[in-house]
């Protein structure tokens, strides 16, 4: 436990902090969501992404990266048979996933952004292997929503 400093751990706090804000806005926007009734349920995901963050720091061996831990958690406690499941989907049911992507989104641009001088160095072959990925991407989610639509019946 000697890797978790206090002072990491504040200053990860007040992050999370501020994008459970962005979070919260967003999700008042885009999805109607309102602040005070989404509350809960941010702080709910700011305490879970907390824990993951001090267990990903007092055990930095264990090469699991804190998402991982995020989801074990909240995995855990949303089990059918848990007795914290009802209590804890009630609470974060009032956050919209996809009203946490646009935060997330906008870190991981600002990161490759900060790392251009890299990219560069990987030259062409990169625009290629991209291309692929997202063509792989596209067309594997296109196959999976045409099996799922069909089976449901809506086409």
């Amino acid at each position: 436990m000697s890797n978790v400093k206090m002072s990491k751990i504040l200053e990860q706090l007040k992050i999370l902090i501020i994008v459970g804000i962005m979070i919260l806005i967003g999700q008042r926007i885009g999805y109607g969501i309102g602040i005070i009734k989404a509350i809960p349920g941010i702080i709910l995901v700011i305490i879970v992404a907390q824990i993951s963050l001090i267990i990903k720091a007092a055990f930095p061996n264990i090469k699991f990266p804190a998402f991982a831990w995020a989801t074990m958690i909240s995995f855990i406690l949303s089990m059918p048979f848990m007795p914290t499941a009802e209590w804890y989907l009630g609470i974060t049911n009032n956050v919209n996933f996809l009203g946490t992507t646009t935060p997330i989104l906008a870190f991981a641009g600002i990161s490759v952004g900060n790392k251009l001088q890299i990219l560069k160095k990987l030259s062409w072959k990169i625009v290629i292997v991209s291309i692929f990925v997202f063509l792989g991407t596209f067309f594997g989610s296109a196959v999976i929503a045409q099996i799922v639509l069909k089976i449901q019946g809506l086409i």
